[in-house]
């Protein structure tokens, strides 16, 4: 059976693969905190610390492109990237789910 074909990702500087794989981690962790989504609090209160070092890490992603110049965010780009990484469905579990039935 072959391996299914993933789209390829928008070419990215090394700063903006950093900064878009941070955002999903920082993405990835309010999800797990979601309260209407969540079964349990433990698992909130890790993904709530988590989520800061996740945060810091973001800051730095975003420092070093400001500091190399990278001055401007390439939305298009950017989502495009998101969007071939699954954000579209990550970013979802951060939302209020519709009422049920």
């Amino acid at each position: 059976m072959p391996s299914p074909q993933f789209p390829p990702l928008p070419a990215l500087t090394r700063a903006e693969g950093e900064f878009i794989d941070r955002y999903l981690e920082v993405l990835d962790q309010v999800g797990r905190i979601n309260p209407a989504r969540g079964n349990d609090t433990y698992s909130a209160l890790r993904a709530a610390q988590a989520l800061a070092s996740h945060a810091a890490a973001l800051r730095d992603a975003l420092t070093l492109m400001h500091e190399r110049g990278e001055t401007r965010i390439h939305a298009s780009t950017l989502a495009r990237a998101l969007r071939t990484l699954d954000g579209e469905r990550r970013a979802g579990r951060v939302t209020v789910p519709p009422p049920a039935g």
